[in-house]
């Protein structure tokens, strides 16, 4: 019973974002108030491009950012990448049986093992922040997850907000004084 709920759960894990961040911890994110987003690694699909940049924009202007293509502050850049990955997923059952007293007797036993192969979708989102007075990176998030090519747009601008939220929620970082 444990193992099937186990099994049942795992999907769930699987959709399940992972992000991470790091930064110059000699950068000065107080200093910075403007930014400009520049042309990075594209999906290569208009309406997603124009959803991420989108989400980006409302994202920094929430931290308090303002958008300036003339002497921004900072320079904006988003990555896309996508891959392939196989889930492999096998479930046993069966029951076995003996007597036998002193080591003698007879035993028998019946199972079955079926194993299911799955190609799953993963898209990595890379967002840089580059300091563009100093020309080098301030700040990099990324967020990675398991995609559904088939979602409805609906779905896939809640993924993307999600997702560009999520990475931005350690932007400005927090630093040890």
């Amino acid at each position: 019973m444990i193992v099937m709920f186990a099994m049942a759960l795992s999907p769930a894990l699987l959709l399940a974002q992972k992000v991470s961040y790091d930064f110059n911890k000699s950068a000065n994110f107080a200093a910075f108030k403007t930014y400009a987003q520049k042309e990075g690694t594209k999906v290569g699909q208009p309406l997603i491009d124009d959803r991420l940049a989108a989400a980006i924009d409302t994202e920094l202007a929430a931290k308090g950012l303002t958008k300036s293509e003339t002497n921004p502050d900072l320079v904006v850049v988003y990555h896309v990448a996508f891959d392939q990955e196989k889930d492999i997923s096998t479930y046993s059952s069966g029951y076995a049986g003996g007597y036998g007293p002193y080591g003698y007797g007879w035993g028998g036993g019946m199972g079955t093992t079926s194993t299911q192969v799955r190609n799953i979708l993963v898209g990595t989102l890379v967002i840089d922040i580059a300091d563009a007075k100093a020309k080098q990176i301030a700040w990099r998030g990324m967020a990675t997850k398991e995609l559904d090519p088939q979602a409805k747009p609906e779905k896939r601008d809640k993924n993307i907000s999600n997702a560009v939220k999520k990475v931005f929620k350690n932007y400005p970082p927090k630093q040890k004084n």
